[in-house]
């Protein structure tokens, strides 16, 4: 199972507020709602087709997230994933081609963000505590993080496609997705739901979502983004999101405190540290969950400078919340605008 450790998300709870709003006579709302990667998916389904029986479509669900979960789990010894990670071959080692298009995504992201999104992130990660390791009570020590970085960087990681499989050039090379995985759940139950003639629907899968159509009472659908405030619930602005993903990075949910500093679980691949800029959370908007997903982290660990440039470079729809002494400040791109 994936460890996620953020509470659940507003996003979720406004969609629950907005789903126990009555709805008009012609629209029925179905939600289904469980556990998965370590976190919550919730589903809305407007108008469920009467060919399809409800049991049987949550069950069709639930097999999908538990294949995600065998391909990619860092937390199952017997995942697809598990198995490249504890193999030393530096040979092409065989894998399905979902698991190896996720991480030919991944590997975009990398190229693209010069490596502030980097899947092979994971020793860093269990280094903080962050990770399958579990939480530590000491602060990594400079040669402790000189040898986690010597095993990380997605340069050492290789992709095809035909037949799929992956190759890593350091033996020690070990890839999470967890940055990614959620969002492409996401698009999994898309496609289920699509393939099953279903037109309005609510995706979310610990805070990435992709929504199709309306919502119960003919609307887009309402999202929120957060105020990125560790210390309460309130909300930063209410998106209306069809036919589209979106996902959300922030750095105030997941840390931990010592000596009265605070220390993210966002990790900056170059330094092998948490980040410390003012960037406290990103909402990326994009066809597919995946990309929204990475693209978010990659530009919260690039910061609100150098995250913005990229996101407007890539002409990519994208919310930035910047702590200032006054509070909190909204960045959008021009896409975002759009």
């Amino acid at each position: 199972m994936f460890r996620y450790l953020r509470l659940l998300s507003l996003p979720v709870f406004l969609s629950f507020l907005a789903c126990c709003t009555p709805a008009p006579q012609n629209h029925q709302v179905m939600e289904l709602q469980g556990t998965t990667m370590g976190t919550f998916y919730h589903i809305q389904v407007v108008d469920l087709p009467p060919e399809i029986e409800p049991q049987g479509l949550r069950d069709r669900i639930e097999a999908e997230l538990e294949l995600v979960s065998d391909l990619m789990s860092t937390y199952r010894d017997d995942s697809e994933l598990s198995g490249f990670n504890h193999s030393r071959t530096t040979d092409w080692f065989t894998v399905s081609p979902a698991l190896a298009g996720l991480v030919k995504e991944a590997i975009w992201v990398s190229e693209v963000s010069d490596g502030a999104f980097d899947a092979t992130i994971g020793p860093l990660v269990n280094l903080w505590g962050f990770g399958p390791d579990g939480q530590t009570d000491t602060l990594p020590a400079d040669a402790e993080l000189a040898r986690a970085k010597a095993r990380v960087g997605y340069r050492k990681l290789s992709v095809r496609s035909n037949p799929p499989a992956l190759r890593k050039s350091e033996p020690r090379l070990y890839l999470d997705l967890s940055a990614i995985a959620k969002g492409y759940g996401v698009d999994r139950l898309a496609e289920l739901l699509d393939a099953n003639g279903i037109t309005d629907y609510l995706i979310e899968i610990g805070g990435e979502l992709k929504g199709r159509g309306h919502n119960g009472r003919g609307l887009p659908w309402q999202i929120a983004v957060e105020r990125p405030d560790p210390g309460g619930r309130a909300v930063h602005r209410i998106l209306a999101l069809r036919d589209g993903a979106m996902a959300t990075s922030g750095d105030y949910r997941n840390f931990f405190e010592q000596d009265g500093k605070r220390y993210s679980h966002t990790i900056a691949p170059r330094t092998g540290r948490p980040v410390t800029h003012r960037l406290a959370s990103v909402t990326v908007l994009a066809p597919r969950t995946a990309r929204a997903d990475a693209l978010a982290t990659a530009f919260l660990v690039l910061g609100p400078q150098a995250g913005f440039a990229l996101a407007e470079s890539l002409r990519t729809p994208a919310l930035f919340i910047i702590r200032t002494p006054e509070g909190y400040s909204g960045l959008q791109t021009s896409a975002f605008d759009e």
